[in-house]
């Protein structure tokens, strides 16, 4: 029996250093590393269930060529020789007949090793194909509003929360998403540091809080802005801070936060005018009080405004400055390596995009060129994407020559015309950095692949070979690609590490020193952004009713909330039989009051509609929710529904900042399922 230190390559913050233990040649226990300090020894319940993904029944073992309809799920297998010839043939075909940009690849993030989740998108880069605008459906939104704000650096250190004495987790499950900085955080809480959860959903982490705040869906800006009144009322604001390291402040307390006064809040957010005061009053007398952010604010029509308006909060309080104070968003901006090295080795330097939110216009619609070629990796856009239902109308186009690099025959290869067996992250070497911690680290392989499953970057390397691109990366060795992603100039701790050491030192530490930098146009936090100014955006943040949402809200009863499940976040866990009894047949929420209206009760088989479609899950009634919002937990395959996928009724509308993607903006309704 061996046991191999590696990393957890799951689309997570924590990014869990593991330790494997192999038994002739299968895994047979995984837990947490105890020498990772902020991991501390211990994997989430999904994690430790990995062995069980690996070797799961389920897994492609050989490639596979259709020999069926789209969509229908009919393969046969073929060698990796003659599929690779029909890719590379097919390829060549098209880029003779209509150029690189009848091509698209599309590489995403079930696997967050650098080099595999990296080179895929790297080859497409090289060939000079339409370009992946990658992130849309996740964090583009916050990304950029937070850029706009703060700058292209990380947050506060999650491990310094050892020195807050106030932790609001604003729209964050910590339980689900964050359960590393949880378990940090529990221990401080025991020497009296409130936790105040700021949340449409009563999730796990709200229920184990000092406080919850069931705050309106999408108004998180103007309780921001009338948390920032009131400071500004009583005198609670650093004004030394503000003068010194913050732009714009005394033009939004001029323009801004006289409309945000605590009643008017009190109607748009839906809390109380006394929880409102309260609220302001505690962050402003606290020292070193802590926002943990969560993207799902960003996610509707006005997110990006939401999200500065809140990551503000600290520069007026100078919490930014304090050990223990100030905002996390994510990590990994401030972790400077030479990306470029796999993800731009070669290629034009701008192309055509296609956003990753839009897949299903863009294979539809898009012309002069249409996109005739499509390659998906470490994704699976027929269930992620907004407007599923679009996406797999333009999965069935004949015309569309489709190949799916994946562990399981998923529902976006079921239309695929080449299936490529994919290796798991545990059957791959690679570098990882956390975005949600300060670390980074090297994670061998435990396990060789299963069958004849290949890793993300052997096929990249492979078909850029036969694709006759020269680079050096398409023929390099992982350890080559990690030397020359340390060459570039970097900056901060990462500077000081020998590239030479980083395959056997573990977890390694890359927090920044003293309080928060700002990479801003002007070195400062930005309450006012020329930036933004000059992109036609608002330059303050703000909050106003949305004119769309409005007239959907006034057409359908019911807002959406989507949100991570338990056990099935994504579809990346869905190979586990365990975790997927575990959380349950793919469901909705609803409070106990819409429920009666519409004479449905607990445990019943529902419909979800509006003029998009309609999707069939099981109905669970909980005042989890307020009235007014049905809860969709997890993005879930379609085989395991009643029937479809809950994107299906979501469009393609863009977030204010970052085209990201709008979940939480879709309005429908539920009654009893008739199918």
């Amino acid at each position: 029996m061996a046991t191999i230190r590696t990393v957890c390559a799951h689309d997570c913050p924590d990014m869990c250093s593991l330790l494997v233990q192999v038994d002739d040649g299968r895994i047979t226990r995984i837990e947490g590393d105890p020498d990772q300090p902020f991991t501390a020894g211990f994997a989430c319940a999904k994690v430790n269930r990995d062995g069980e993904l690996v070797h799961s029944p389920e897994r492609l073992k050989t490639p596979l060529r259709r020999a069926g309809a789209k969509g229908e799920g009919r393969f046969e297998p073929v060698s990796w020789d003659a599929a690779l010839d029909e890719i590379v043939a097919r390829w060549k075909a098209i880029i003779a007949e209509s150029g690189p940009l009848a091509i698209l690849g599309y590489a995403y993030s079930a696997h967050q090793g650098l080099m595999n989740r990296g080179l895929v998108n790297g080859l497409f880069h090289a060939l000079g194909t339409s370009r992946l605008q990658a992130g849309t459906v996740c964090d583009t939104c916050c990304e950029e509003a937070w850029n706009a704000t703060v700058g292209p650096i990380g947050g506060a250190d999650p491990e310094a929360v050892v020195d807050s004495d106030l932790v609001i987790s604003w729209g964050a499950d910590l339980m689900a998403t964050n359960v590393h900085f949880w378990t940090r955080l529990e221990a401080v809480r025991k020497r009296g540091v409130k936790l105040v959860v700021i949340d449409p959903r009563r999730s796990r982490t709200a229920r184990q809080a000092d406080w919850y705040l069931p705050i309106n869906i999408g108004t998180d800006a103007a309780l921001a802005l009338g948390i920032m009144h009131i400071l500004a009322r009583d005198g609670l604001c650093d004004r030394a801070y503000l003068a010194g390291h913050t732009v714009g402040f005394e033009r939004l307390e001029r323009e801004v936060l006289p409309r945000f006064a605590p009643a008017r809040v009190a109607e748009i957010t839906g809390l109380a005018v006394a929880d409102i005061e309260r609220l302001a009053a505690m962050y402003g007398q606290a020292r070193a009080p802590l926002i943990r952010l969560g993207e799902g604010m960003t996610r509707l029509a006005h997110g990006g405004q939401a999200l500065r308006a809140v990551a503000l909060l600290p520069g007026v309080v100078g919490a930014f400055a304090k050990k223990g104070g100030g905002a996390l968003l994510m990590t990994a901006a401030s972790c400077d390596l030479d990306y470029n090295v796999v993800r731009k080795p070669s290629g034009p330097a701008s192309t055509r995009l296609v956003n990753q939110l839009r897949l299903g216009e863009a294979l539809l619609e898009m012309k002069d060129p249409p996109l005739r070629a499509l390659f998906v990796a470490a994704n699976n856009p027929a269930v992620t994407c907004p407007d599923a239902g679009k996406v797999r109308r333009g999965l069935m186009r004949d015309d569309l020559f489709t190949v799916v690099h994946d562990p399981f025959l998923s529902t976006t290869a079921r239309y695929a015309d080449i299936v490529l067996p994919a290796a798991t992250y545990l059957e791959t070497e690679d570098l990882y950095r956390a975005y949600g911690a300060y670390y980074m680290q090297y994670g061998p392989r435990a396990v060789a692949p299963l069958g004849e499953a290949w890793s993300n970057l052997r096929l990249a390397q492979a078909l850029a070979q036969r694709m006759g691109l020269t680079d050096p990366v398409f023929r390099q060795s992982p350890s080559e690609i990690l030397a020359a992603m340390f060459a570039g100039d970097r900056s901060g701790h990462v500077a000081t590490i020998d590239p030479r050491t980083v395959p056997t030192a573990g977890p390694i530490n890359i927090a920044p020193q003293g309080g928060q930098q700002f990479r801003t146009p002007s070195g400062k936090l930005e309450f006012y952004s020329e930036t933004l100014a000059k992109q036609g955006i608002a330059p303050m943040p703000d909050w106003q009713q949305d004119a769309q949402e409005a007239r959907d809200a006034a057409r359908w009863p019911l807002r959406l909330l989507t949100a991570p499940g338990y056990f099935q976040p994504h579809t990346a866990y869905s190979g586990v039989a365990f975790l997927r009894q575990r959380e349950g047949a793919p469901h909705c929420v609803l409070h106990p009051d819409d429920a009666g209206k519409r004479q449905l009760t607990d445990g019943q088989k529902v419909r979800l509609f509006n003029e998009r479609g309609e999707v069939g899950l099981v109905l669970r009634v909980s005042d989890e929710v307020r009235q007014g919002v049905v809860l969709v937990p997890g993005q879930r395959p379609d085989s395991e529904a009643v029937s479809g996928t809950i994107n299906m009724l979501c469009d393609g509308r863009f977030t204010d900042m970052g085209e990201g993607a709008t979940y939480q903006s879709t309005f429908l309704d539920v009654a009893a399922w008739q199918g």
